[in-house]
């Protein structure tokens, strides 16, 4: 079951300021409480939207839980939904949703704080922060330029058992329809194939790194945050793993969104525009690039933490972060028997 938090979050003085200058958003009255349904991470999500209440008046109430929980329990609510915003933390979660007609479209002012690769053609959600694939490996157990030059290398024979992954989880899915997007449902097939073989399925990516760094297994697939948030506590999991990037646009070098959405069938429509508004803007992505999350910035204008590479520098793939197929991944992942 979701867990249902209220919180009334505290501010600043310049977000109070920010907020006064915002137009377009409509009014919000006092009293109002916008359901949150949120599968990003708690923390991240709060230390963005601090200051978001008192500066509005506008109580939050959040249900937390993983994306295609959430996604679901939307799609199976439908107009009867309670949500008014959605959050996720990998996008194809709010396809989904998107999909089956459920999301209003955002207002133009708020698309526009955020790059366009970071949102989809259709403008009903907008990105909120980003991740970018990597692959963690342990220079110990093999060296980097004997690491595989695509993503898709490691469905070759040659790393049966020499990779791990967490089939499971939503990051994994997202990236598996990344390259499904890219790449088309025959080589999407035939990768998941041979992962099927090759692989070591782990709980999850921090699990990956620790198996990587103790060298259960020399590679994994995984997002660039869990190393950058490890480093950052002097590597507790993972002090002898290194991080690699496939750039080139490779289907290894995609960059995920976590996107934010208004419910159609909201009822304060205005109110949950204007967190998304908020969610998007300098104040709030300049929050996030300084947190310890690491996740990036994807605000126009907004570098993201100086620990992590610039995204422009990771050469990743366009790809519409609308045009991800979660159902299509499940069910090919299903064949293959990852899932």
């Amino acid at each position: 079951m979701s867990r249902r938090t209220v919180v009334g979050l505290a501010t600043s003085s310049a977000l109070l300021g920010a907020l006064a200058g915002c137009g377009g958003s409509g009014a919000a009255g006092e009293g109002e409480t916008l359901t949150v349904y949120s599968a990003q991470h708690e923390s991240l999500v709060r230390t963005m939207l601090e200051g978001f209440t008192e500066g509005t008046g506008i109580e939050l109430e959040f249900r937390d839980a993983n994306d295609s929980e959430l996604a679901n329990q939307i799609v199976q609510e439908g107009e009867a939904s309670p949500a008014d915003v959605f959050l996720t933390e990998n996008s194809p979660a709010i396809d989904v949703v998107d999909d089956a007609g459920l999301l209003a479209p955002l207002d133009e002012a708020t698309l526009e704080q955020v790059d366009e690769a970071f949102r989809p053609a259709s403008g009903d959600w907008v990105g909120f922060a980003a991740r970018s694939t990597a692959l963690i490996y342990n220079p110990a157990e093999i060296a980097e330029d004997e690491l595989p030059a695509s993503m898709l290398d490691l469905a070759d024979p040659a790393w049966e058992g020499r990779v791990a992954i967490a089939a499971g989880g939503a990051d994994f899915q997202a990236i598996v329809s990344a390259v499904l997007a890219l790449e088309g449902e025959d080589a999407t097939r035939e990768w998941l194939t041979g992962l099927a073989r090759n692989a070591e399925i782990y709980s999850s990516n921090t699990a990956i790194m620790k198996a990587v760094d103790e060298g259960e297994v020399p590679v994994g697939i995984t997002y660039h945050y869990y190393w950058f948030r490890d480093q950052a506590q002097d590597g507790l999991v993972g002090d002898d793993a290194e991080l690699h990037y496939f750039r080139n646009q490779d289907p290894g070098a995609f960059v995920s969104v976590s996107g934010a959405g208004v419910l159609a069938s909201s009822d304060q429509k205005d109110d949950a525009q204007r967190l998304v508004e908020w969610l998007t803007g300098p104040e709030a992505q300049e929050r996030l690039a300084g947190s310890s999350a690491l996740e990036y910035a994807v605000g126009v204008g907004v570098a993201s933490a100086d620990a992590l590479p610039p995204l422009a520098d990771l050469q990743a793939p366009a790809v519409d972060p609308g045009s991800l197929d979660a159902p299509l991944v499940t069910e090919l992942m299903q064949e293959a028997g990852l899932l």
